[in-house]
């Protein structure tokens, strides 16, 4: 056993150990379904904002678009972590955290899909959002797996993928089942904390790297850079160093699009606004949440960007997915500094990507045993069995989650290529027109949810149809803004061509505004 190997197993003991004590010492106060899924209202700034993070940023984000766009776009790849980090979350907290927490808490609504179904009347919407939830969500979870999965193999060549697959699972199970939203927000702000110091002494350590010389050095030796022959993504050292993504540029705002606006639909964010005590938290959670996302994001784009630098310009065996794990691997293997940082670094990337399985995972076992089976049923459930339901259901979705990304099914992998954009663009039209508006009807919010759901799956049809469906899943970013756009467009459109029914209790859910 190596030095890295060994260091990384006892930092992987202690965090597995600080997590399951947070997950049992949080039992107590999940005991309730409100406890459960959004903590009893009553999370903090701190932890809210470090959930809404670390859920923003997971293993997929630093090993698969950090990077493929780092090596591919060059130093113009840092837009998408400012877009992020301006748009996806300072944007979306001072848009709609405080309208969400006041709106959901006059609803009484837990989930996304039970707001829904409060805000428009509509059992019907309360399914069909179930149904999309559980349907994308779950194989996006897989991707989350896979990516984490490569990296610890780089470590542990001997060692399977499956194998440190199989430990997320368990580990990510053991304290959200025993703790729920509670015990995620609070292992959240510890995985946060990991995750700023691990990125912040990475980028000091890369820049500092012989071949990329500071970050001077890194612009310069950029500009000089030529691809070698039969390179399968050839660029140029201009490509590498234009701040705006050079011929990439088209494809580079569509990826700030898609990443940033998306977090605006997604049910596993906007239910961190769902869980936070009060206005004065919010206030304080948005400056913590955007300093966040801007180490994070632009961190983990600065270093995909100096990639062809440290590698040679050498594709790794592995492809696309390879490159950090080949770059961590290639500065960090060396004296024992670098092997300790090495060990953080990988319980950083594992933070990142627990905290998103465990967010996701919430949000579709919530979906199925809040949203879905009681709505289906005609007795209702007891909530003693509805707790034990939605406990179980994460054990399950876990699993599934866990099985998808081990078989490589090739339906599951071809629903993560769509699951950001096809979510957000069914809920974003009804979710933030509904904050907003009094006019806005249940026809409208149906016309958002279908638009969105057909956008996607009718230009998939036709791409796939004429160049395959390798071309629909290479356009699946501008399928997900498209159908976020028009989303945004059906809602108010459609409500104006229909009248609202319910006036009264409609003003009733507006009046949440005029109080704290």
């Amino acid at each position: 056993m190596t030095n890295a190997q060994l260091y990384t197993i006892v930092a992987l003991c202690i965090y597995a150990l600080v997590m399951t004590a947070i997950g049992f010492l949080s039992y107590g106060k999940s005991k309730t379904l409100d406890g459960f899924l959004i903590g009893g209202r009553n999370i903090g700034a701190w932890a809210t904002a470090f959930a809404y993070g670390t859920t923003y940023f997971s293993a997929v984000v630093f090993i698969g678009y950090a990077g493929q766009h780092g090596w591919n776009i060059g130093i113009g790849s840092i837009w998408i972590g400012i877009g992020n980090a301006i748009l996806g979350c300072l944007l979306s907290w001072i848009l709609f955290a405080n309208r969400t927490r006041k709106m959901t808490k006059r609803l009484d609504a837990k989930t996304m899909p039970e707001y829904f179904e409060k805000r428009y009347g509509s059992k019907g919407m309360k399914i069909l959002a179930a149904v999309i939830i559980f349907v994308f969500l779950v194989p996006y979870s897989a991707a989350v797996y896979k990516g984490l999965g490569s990296l610890f193999s780089a470590v542990f060549p001997g060692v399977e993928t499956w194998v440190w697959m199989l430990l997320i699972a368990v580990l990510t199970a053991i304290y959200l089942v025993a703790g729920g939203y509670i015990a995620t927000s609070y292992t959240d702000l510890i995985q946060g904390v990991i995750m700023i110091v691990g990125v912040v002494c990475l980028v000091v350590t890369i820049l500092n790297h012989e071949t990329v010389g500071g970050l001077s050095g890194l612009m310069a030796n950029l500009s000089a850079f030529a691809s070698l022959p039969g390179d399968p993504h050839p660029t140029t050292g201009a490509q590498l160093t234009n701040i705006f993504g050079g011929s990439s540029f088209k494809f580079l705002c569509f990826n700030i699009m898609l990443t940033s606006f998306g977090t605006w639909g997604l049910p596993q964010m906007i239910g961190k606004f769902y869980a936070i005590k009060d206005t004065a938290t919010i206030k304080r959670g948005t400056i913590i949440s955007t300093i966040f996302c801007i180490i994070i994001g632009c961190g983990a784009y600065l270093i995909g960007s100096t990639s062809r630098l440290i590698l040679g310009g050498v594709l790794p065996e592995g492809g696309i997915d390879s490159i950090i794990p080949t770059v961590l691997m290639q500065v960090l293997s060396g004296g024992t500094l670098g092997i300790i940082l090495l060990a953080v670094i990988m319980i950083l990337l594992l933070s990142a990507s627990m905290s998103t399985l465990g967010a996701v995972v919430l949000t579709s076992a919530s979906a199925v045993a809040v949203d879905l089976i009681p709505t289906l049923r005609k007795n209702p459930i007891k909530p003693d069995s509805q707790m034990l339901l939605t406990r179980s259901l994460c054990l399950v979705f876990v699993a599934c989650s866990f099985i998808f990304a081990t078989q490589n099914i090739p339906i599951i992998v071809s629903l993560m290529s769509f699951s950001w954009g096809v979510v957000s663009g069914c809920f974003i039209g009804p979710y933030i027109w509904g904050l907003f508006s009094k006019k806005i009807t249940k026809a409208g919010a149906y016309a958002g949810i279908l638009t969105g759901l057909l956008t996607v799956g009718i230009s998939t049809l036709v791409i796939s149809l004429n160049s395959g469906f390798a071309a629909a899943a290479a356009k699946s970013p501008e399928m997900g803004v498209a159908a976020m756009a028009l989303s945004m467009i059906a809602v108010p459109v459609v409500s104006a061509l229909t009248k609202v029914k319910d006036t009264q209790r409609v003003d009733e859910i507006f009046d949440c505004y005029h109080q704290d």
